[in-house]
């Protein structure tokens, strides 16, 4: 049975509004007594640290990931910012980041509207799934393909929106949805799907119909197709694709500048670099939660400052970093969870006061959109609460009306622990309902999940794994309700 898990409060901090939003252990920290919290010499707890490291994780990974688009460029333009840039190659073994998505083709902007608005342009799929999505600096969703009017099942229409900055009071050009960002940094993150390598070139030339332009570029453009020859035009364009391709003949600066790529990264950090990167992104990005401003104040950490942690309060400050990391690791209460799959249901890319649910998904899944855009269960044990190991084999049973509920697509990929491609059956780590798989007379399926390959005739839905520990993820692009209100819930992993 699937189930939806309360919140209770934090022992040590019942009364703070940052304990109520903490992440507990999905066994139930309730029974185990209160620790005594860890004081420094100046007062503060590791409770209190951790509170605020959780809180600030999200925009330093955000900030963090921006910098580093932006390199040691001064020029907004010389540094491709409001410039799509694409990976052209599925990820393979060794690649990061962590679970690498390696369903669809990814491209990636960071979004300037400090000048003006920026206008982002999809075109029409023809059949094949695509999904955008831009989120904030505090990795809330501003808009989506999930969730935007436009009606979605992973093929959506052609559309254009216009991200508009805070105040901007001007005119857009017709047929521009307008939507209003929170401030003046956003993320866009683009997919299109590509089941395997001989999808690719199909999924490339969608990739190249995606625009990122300002509002200015967007309307001169406009206004140089409506009067320049078509050949002429596509002949400029075509130029300023691949200059930009030559700045980027891999796709490796499309992941290196991605919050997936800097979440990892910035956890590696000392907590004197990650707090002071946390006040110089505040001044840029002011959270409209005065409590916690005035708590990070207090500690030493204050907007567009230098840091002055308090005097003797390093072993409280190493306590409290250490605590808060293994917070964002665990699940959060307000998760779903059945059969040893965990997942995240509301809430997710509209976060409010839940900061605990947003460290998570920026840890675990940087990028995360909303319930509507996907949903991705995680399994790292069995039916029987035994560590998946692939000197074992596994069996998935969906029955025949049980098969993850979607509008665009599923697939389930395999990892090592760390989240990493295992080297073996390259054509075999993902299995996905676009492959051709096997039913059973009944109608339900069968995945067979292990190292080596089954018997010929089940073959068809077989999923390789690593050879030793490794995990599960499968991932539900445009999931239908169900797959978020607790009525469907996916087979436990079986051992043979």
């Amino acid at each position: 049975m699937t189930t939806k898990i309360r919140k209770p409060l934090s022992p040590a901090r019942a009364c703070s509004w940052f304990a109520c939003a903490a992440v507990v252990l999905l066994a139930g920290c309730a029974a185990q007594p209160p620790a005594t919290p860890a004081a420094s010499a100046s007062g503060w707890t590791k409770d209190e640290v951790a509170d605020s490291y959780v809180f600030g994780y999200p925009l330093v990974v955000m900030t963090t990931a921006r910098a580093a688009a932006l390199g040691s460029a001064s020029d907004a333009q010389a540094a491709n910012v409001n410039t799509l840039r694409h990976t052209d190659t599925l990820p393979t073994a060794g690649d990061t980041p962590s679970m690498p998505d390696i369903d669809t083709l990814a491209s990636s902007a960071w979004l300037d509207l400090t000048a003006e608005p920026v206008v982002v342009s999809l075109p029409a799929t023809r059949g094949r799934y695509l999904d955008a999505r831009v989120l904030d600096m505090w990795t809330n969703v501003v808009w989506s393909t999930g969730t935007s009017a436009n009606p979605h099942n992973g093929q959506p229409k052609a559309q254009t929106v216009a991200l508009v900055p805070p105040g901007w009071d001007g005119k857009l050009p017709a047929g521009v949805e307008r939507v209003d960002a929170p401030g003046k940094s956003l993320w866009l993150s683009v997919r299109v799907a590509a089941n395997g390598a001989r999808e690719v070139p199909v999924a490339k030339r969608l990739q190249e119909e995606v625009r990122v332009a300002p509002l200015s570029g967007y309307v001169s453009e406009a206004h140089t197709k409506q009067h320049e020859p078509r050949g002429k035009h596509m002949a400029k364009r075509d130029a300023r694709e691949r200059d930009a391709a030559n700045n980027d003949p891999d796709g490796t600066a499309v992941l290196a500048d991605t919050p997936a790529a800097q979440a990892e990264a910035v956890v590696e950090l000392d907590a004197a670099t990650f707090f002071t990167r946390l006040a110089d992104a505040l001044r840029d990005n002011p959270p409209s939660d005065a409590h916690a401003l005035k708590l990070l104040a207090d500690f030493g950490v204050k907007p567009g400052e230098a840091v002055h942690l308090p005097d003797g309060s390093a072993s409280a400050i190493a306590a409290g970093v250490a605590e808060a990391r293994t917070r964002m690791a665990t699940p959060p209460v307000n998760g779903l969870s059945s059969n040893g799959w965990v997942w995240l249901g509301d809430g997710v890319g509209h976060y409010g006061e839940d900061y605990a649910l947003r460290a998570y998904a920026a840890y675990t899944r940087p990028g995360t959109g909303t319930k509507d855009d996907e949903v991705s269960p995680i399994v790292k044990a069995d039916g029987d609460g035994q560590a998946l190991d692939g000197s074992n084999r596994y069996v998935l049973h969906f029955a025949a009306k049980s098969l993850p509920p979607v509008r665009g697509f599923w697939t389930i990929t395999a990892y090592t622990t760390d989240g990493a491609l295992g080297d073996a059956h390259t054509a075999r780590r993902s299995i996905s309902s676009r492959d051709v798989l096997r039913r059973n007379r009944d109608g339900s399926i069968d995945i067979y999940v292990q190292t080596n390959a089954p018997i010929k005739a089940h073959q068809p839905n077989w999923l390789a794994v690593p050879s030793g520990p490794f995990q599960l993820v499968m991932r539900l692009y445009a999931p239908q309700a169900r797959a978020i209100d607790s009525s469907w819930q996916p087979p436990a992993v079986t051992r043979q």
